[in-house]
């Protein structure tokens, strides 16, 4: 079938991505589904820093590639293997497909799907097939997802169902950014009502740590550099928000802290906010090549930890619907996360505006994208 989507050309383009247009919206053909995998027309795809990482090179990927990863959609035809998703049934996209068999899988969450991780770095679903052209020329999946697009095929380990009551919005940020920021408190902090935890780096996977945090009881202090994001903080929730300097003038520490920038500076800012005896957690991902001092005098002197948490150390078929019912409940408003609704059209401009920290999620819709 012809589909419409935001193919990465050449990575590294120089900002101003407006202008220099790393992601070209085109047509595309797209396989049919087979064996295990399924037809999702998407209904909307959030932009992350995981996406903008791709395009800037700090996460070098094989290109053409179509990106997108944060996405949700409704099954419209399942492979001859599937027989656990029908269509009709809204799903949730993740990033990371879980062969359930391999070490990573066995690791309720802390390791990564080998399997997962080999087919999502060659940009081939977990079947390593490519469903993806142009012109005769393979297009590459995103993170076995390509979300930025009308409609995708994935693996059925790449998606989780969620109740139709649950909007298109909530589902594709369920996927990425609180599956990751919320996944990091739910599975690793995992905090007492009452108990103080730190959020370094208010960006759309921070402030995803935050909800989830006060969620479950927690009281939440906000850091971030970009003073705009402190009142954002407030308003979701925070008890209080402090850049990094003002934080450190202040004494501020926590006995959990989860550092959600990316960055070497929120790192170590992070690891000097927590207590003795206390952990620190880190989702973001930096450049390959950042490097950060820690002191293991430190370490062991005053017995810290240090857990880095790759998508939330989540498993999404567990981990998902429990983030569901908590938004059901009122008590995850992962809507207050969506800073604006754009057209795919839209998605060089859009990247700028992530890039210069003016946004927490842009949603796409796709709803009159044109498709065949």
């Amino acid at each position: 079938m012809k589909i419409r989507g935001a193919v990465l050309e050449e990575i590294g383009r120089a900002p101003k991505y407006a202008d220099s247009t790393p992601l070209t919206i085109c047509d595309l053909e797209l396989d049919e589904p087979a064996g295990d995998e399924i037809l999702v027309r998407i209904e909307c795809a959030g932009i992350c820093h995981s996406d903008l990482s791709v395009v800037n090179g700090d996460r070098v990927r094989p290109v053409p590639m179509l990106l997108g990863h944060e996405a949700a959609g409704i099954v419209e035809q399942a492979g001859d293997s599937v027989t656990d998703l029908v269509p009709g049934d809204r799903v949730v996209m993740t990033f990371l497909p879980r062969c359930g068999q391999c070490r990573g899988c066995r690791s309720n969450g802390l390791l990564p799907c080998s399997e997962g991780t080999a087919s999502n770095t060659k940009g081939t679903l977990l079947s390593g097939q490519v469903r993806l052209h142009r012109g005769g020329e393979d297009v590459l999946h995103h993170l076995g997802v390509s979300g930025f697009a009308t409609h995708a095929v994935v693996d059925k380990r790449s998606v989780v169902k969620v109740p139709a009551d649950v909007p298109p919005e909530v589902a594709a940020l369920l996927g990425c950014a609180v599956l990751t920021g919320g996944g990091a408190v739910l599975n690793l902090a995992r905090p007492e009502p009452g108990d103080t935890l730190v959020v370094v780096g208010l960006g759309g996977v921070g402030m995803a740590a935050l909800l989830t945090a006060r969620a479950l009881g927690a009281e939440v202090i906000g850091i971030d550099a970009n003073e705009e994001k402190l009142g954002q903080a407030r308003s979701l929730g925070a008890s209080a928000a402090y850049t990094p300097a003002a934080a450190a003038e202040l004494g501020i520490t926590a006995p959990t802290v989860v550092e959600a920038a990316g960055n070497t500076r929120a790192f170590e800012t992070a690891v000097a906010l927590t207590e003795p005896g206390g952990t620190t957690i880190t989702v973001g991902l930096p450049a390959p090549d950042a490097m950060a001092q820690v002191s293991p005098l430190m370490l062991v002197a005053e017995a810290r930890t240090i857990i880095g948490s790759y998508l939330g150390s989540a498993v999404p078929a567990r981990d998902v619907p429990v983030f569901a019912d908590l938004w059901r409940q009122g008590r995850l408003p992962v809507e207050k996360l969506v800073s604006a609704r754009i057209r795919l059209e839209d998605i060089n401009a859009a990247m700028d505006d992530l890039a210069g920290g003016r946004a927490l999620r842009q949603i796409i819709h796709f709803e009159g994208e044109a498709s065949g």
